[in-house]
């Protein structure tokens, strides 16, 4: 079983420097594969919080980011990419043991994408305008777009590197400074790469990583009156508590993405299919480990193909290798901790109770090595009103339910309070983009879950969030502010 890399960093890292929280405080990382302890991290207080704001606040003021030609951010964040890229393969693997990815992944997907992500945001950095607005000889109207000053960022653990990307790439172009507060479970890889940012040139102050406990550290951050925007990913609940916490303080933009429950829509129409329907919808319940707020966990299937797709989902499953996370030969890893296999077998337990069938998985794996992992698990004849069809289970376990015609599809799909993303799988183009349009999501694929590209705003529609969007040009948005410079000519 492969360790950590020999040097990890576990301190915050204030104003450019590694630095122990104030009171000495550290908590506990467990390792997912194992269920043993991995490395004690430094736990923030409310005081390493303002420490950290503090030195953001200084750094915008003082205008050694904030303030610099954008083709000078851009070439800093472009060397910053290429550190992170040259030392893809330790964020790769701090990404892997603490949070129990497939190492495969994080090689090929996630660190990839950082990289990507962070020189799309600099190569659109000169490429963002303001207005002139129309008026009299008498007046000139300016509306330019300023950086909004400070942003804090509260990370999910589910993709540690690969979300901090979403979100640092967009507010450090833009000419902002950050706070980020990762997730307690998985906080290493943005320790490094906030060691890698400053090596890149970003001035100390700019780039500032919090890790500590969500009630201390992300309460702190989200009442913090010098904090101008707060960019979300998580739960639902919490991200109400980041709106009371905004309406608490000084009335901080809030961005929310919180997870979701994204129906997978199979029309009959698509039998000639389904063999490669399955294996792509296999992918969307089981890749990382249905770790994912976009998850594809459940699919609603129209009768007549129903238990025809249902064969050839099972037989899909069965290709997932369950094991170690730094195997190479690995596609699925435990989950992130104990309660989370305590509350998906307890989800699968209920669905048998409430008439549905688990017709493959559902068990526990490798209890002898004490990590948490759980075969991928397939549950036939799901009722729409159960909690295994309305709750995000958040993992490898997808409901099958099944319906008759176009528009109890889009009933079912729309009768829950997410509304992230979708799938739609049709030949008829009609179809596709007609039930497309009525589906309540941020994202609706056709004929191939995704999420789309960077060039795509992400976002959701009810309880999966607002605010603002992640990737795409629109991410700007939600760390800049336009202002209105109104000149009366002489």
């Amino acid at each position: 079983m492969t360790s950590l890399p020999d040097k990890v960093r576990n301190q915050a890292f204030i104003n450019g420097k590694f630095v122990d929280a104030e009171d000495g405080s550290e908590f506990d990382n467990f390792n997912p594969a194992t269920g043993k302890l991995l490395i004690k991290v430094a736990a923030c207080s409310a005081r390493d919080v303002d420490a950290a704001v503090s030195a953001a606040r200084a750094a915008f003021e003082a205008g050694t980011w904030s303030r610099i030609e954008p083709r000078e951010r851009k070439k800093v964040l472009l060397r910053f990419a290429a550190l992170v890229e040259a030392n893809g393969k330790e964020i790769a693997l701090l990404d892997s043991v603490d949070a129990g990815k497939p190492i495969a992944d994080c090689e090929n997907l996630d660190v990839p994408d950082v990289v990507n992500n962070i020189r799309w945001y600099a190569e659109a950095i000169d490429k963002v305008f303001g207005k002139i607005s129309p008026t009299g000889e008498g007046n000139l109207g300016l509306i330019v777009r300023e950086p909004v000053g400070v942003a804090g960022m509260v990370l999910p653990w589910n993709f540690p590197a690969g979300t901090l990307s979403w979100k640092i790439a967009p507010a450090l172009a833009a000419g902002n400074s950050i706070v980020v507060k990762p997730a307690e479970l998985a906080p290493l890889s943005s320790l490094r790469i906030a060691e890698l940012a400053f090596e890149a040139g970003i001035p100390a102050g700019v780039f500032n990583v919090v890790p500590g406990l969500g009630h201390i550290a992300g309460k702190a951050l989200g009442l913090h009156p010098d904090v101008d925007v707060i960019s979300f990913t998580g739960s639902t609940e919490i991200g109400r508590q980041f709106l009371r916490y905004s309406a608490d303080s000084n009335l901080k933009k809030v961005v929310l993405e919180c997870g979701g429950k994204s129906p997978q829509i199979v029309m009959a129409d698509a039998a000639g299919n389904l063999d490669q329907i399955a294996e792509n919808l296999a992918n969307a319940a089981f890749w990382n480990m249905g770790q994912n707020c976009t998850c594809g966990s459940r699919i609603l299937v129209q009768s007549s193909i129903k238990q025809d797709f249902v064969d050839r989902l099972v037989k899909a499953s069965r290709s997932w290798v369950v094991g170690e996370p730094t195997d190479q030969a690995t596609k699925l890893g435990p989950l992130i901790e104990a309660s989370a296999l305590t509350r998906v077998l307890g989800a699968v337990d209920q669905a048998r109770k409430d008439g549905a069938t688990v017709v493959s998985g559902g068990n526990q794996l490798f209890h002898e090595t004490g990590g948490w992992f759980v075969e991928p698990t397939v549950v036939d004849d799901v009722r729409p009103d159960s909690a295994l069809a309305r709750d995000e289970i958040f993992g490898p376990v997808v409901a099958i339910l099944p319906f008759d015609t176009e528009e109890e599809a889009i009933r079912i799909a729309n009768a829950i309070p997410y509304g992230l993303a979708a799938t739609v799988f049709s030949t008829d183009i009609n179809v596709a983009i007609r039930v497309a349009r009525r589906v309540q999501a941020g994202t609706v694929a056709v004929n191939g879950y995704g999420e789309g590209d960077i060039t795509t705003p992400f976002g959701g529609y009810k309880t999966s969030g607002f605010g603002g969007y992640d990737k795409g040009l629109e991410a700007f948005d939600q760390y800049m502010q336009l202002k209105t410079i109104w000149v009366t000519l002489g």
